[in-house]
């Protein structure tokens, strides 16, 4: 059975093994919340993750569980590599030294008569990119842990 929105029919995308195994060596991971093939009964979103979890989610259902039971667990002390594709331009804005502040659910104002709308219910990411700090090497972007929350700046 496929998930929705497959255009190509396949059900589960693995991550390739160079890529893993790159990111084991750096992260020593010793579970795996979204295993393939699933062990029956098996719910990583109910389980106790290991010290250094690798997590590439599952797209049924959507992420948002997910990312909750990363904070959570990396709230716990514990070391979580998340993986999860984003638009190109992103990449562009973090690789290129961008500071990013959440700015929440905006209630953005209408141009007929100023007043603010209900908000669009897609939090919106905010990307200052300052010449000051644009010196700072890509490795230094690369290297971030633990997502931050409440407005925080990456």
């Amino acid at each position: 059975m496929t998930y929705k929105g497959s255009k190509d029919g396949k059900h589960y995308w693995l991550t390739p093994k160079k890529i893993y195994d790159d990111l084991d060596k750096e992260f020593h991971f010793d579970f795996d919340p979204c295993p393939y093939p699933k062990p029956d009964g098996f719910d990583g979103l109910k389980e106790e993750w290991g010290s250094s979890s690798y997590v590439n989610p599952p797209f049924e259902g959507g992420v948002t569980a997910w990312v909750r039971k990363s904070i959570e667990e990396c709230k716990k002390g514990k070391k979580v590599v998340f993986v999860f594709p984003i638009d190109k331009w992103i990449h562009y804005m973090i690789e290129s030294g961008a500071e990013i502040r959440n700015l929440k659910d905006v209630r953005w104002c209408s141009i007929e008569d100023g007043k603010e709308g209900k908000g669009t219910g897609r939090w919106i990411a905010c990307f200052v990119l300052d010449p000051k700090k644009m010196n700072k090497s890509r490795s230094d972007n690369s290297r971030q842990t633990c997502l931050l929350e409440n407005g925080g700046v990456l």
